[in-house]
Parts: C-alpha cells; structure tokens; sequence
C-alpha cells in the first residue's frame, strides 16, 4: 500500500461522508419535487450525483494507492423539513462540514508526507469553495422568498444556477 492505514481509513470515512451527503441532497431533491418545485429539486438532484462522483473518484485513488475501499453504513437522511429555508440551511452546514473534513485530509497528508494525497485532494479543496459558494447563493434567494408563490418565482434562477 502506498499510502498509511491511517490515511486508508481517513480517506474510507471521507467516502462514506460523500454517500452520507448523496443520501441527504436526495432527500431534500424529493421535499421540494412534494413541494412542486421541480427546478430546486433537479438542483439538489445534481448535487446528489456530483457527490456520488466525489465518493467514486475517492475510491478509485484508494484502490490505485494498493488500499481497500470499506463502506459503512450509512445514518438516514432526515426526511421531513418545514421548510425550504431549513433545507438550505442545512446544506449550508453540510458544505462546510464536508470542507473541514477536507481540510482535514489535507492537514493529514502534510504531516505524513503523503505527497501524492496531497496533490489527489486538491481537485476537492477546490471543489468544496465553489460547493459553498453555490449553497450560501441558494440560500441567500431562498431567505428572501416568504411565500410559496416567491419560492416558485425563484425556480428560473435556480434553473440558470443549473446551466452554470
């Protein structure tokens, strides 16, 4: 194995955290297709997908570096929002705990001198600004609209958030 055990499992638990947030952005894509907000929902639909590609592209770098992928069990997402404002908010939190737990990794691989982790994890500091970036912009339209009809006027923005 070319990487630590320690980094191995570091690296594993990242993994499970990214199906963690698939799970979650799934979740809240079926609240707002209930709602009838079909743009918000294809929105945290692809949110989904991208984390899904972020837990895939871990895996893959653990497999090359000789170690083995080992998914845990994962919590349930939660479920039952009231609102959208809650759902963004919660994204909010999620981004920026999934950035720490970046930073982590990197703040790992510098004192292992894991060279090669540390250039793998750039793509997914890089990454996680612009992640954070887009949920505080979510979030930041959502907190204005205070009506369902507001939230529905919004659905063209977000779908322009989707082209980007």
């Amino acid at each position: 194995m070319m990487i630590s055990e320690r980094m191995a499992a570091r690296l594993n638990e990242q993994i499970n955290h990214e199906f963690f947030n698939m799970w979650t952005y799934y979740s809240m894509a079926y609240w707002f297709e209930n709602a009838g907000l079909t743009v918000f929902a294809k929105y945290f639909q692809k949110q989904a997908k991208e984390e899904q590609g972020h837990g895939e592209k871990i895996a893959k770098y653990l497999i090359d570096q000789g170690a083995h992928v080992r998914l845990a069990s994962l919590p349930a997402p939660v479920v039952d929002y009231k609102s959208a404002k809650e759902i963004v908010e919660a994204f909010i939190q999620h981004e920026v705990k999934t950035t720490k737990m970046v930073h982590e990794i990197v703040d790992m691989a510098i004192k292992e001198n894991d060279h090669a982790t540390r250039n793998f994890i750039d793509w997914k500091v890089d990454e996680q600004v612009e992640e954070v970036a887009s949920a505080n912009e979510l979030a930041q339209m959502v907190r204005y609209a205070e009506t369902p009809g507001q939230l529905m006027m919004l659905e063209g923005r977000v779908y322009h958030m989707l082209e980007k």
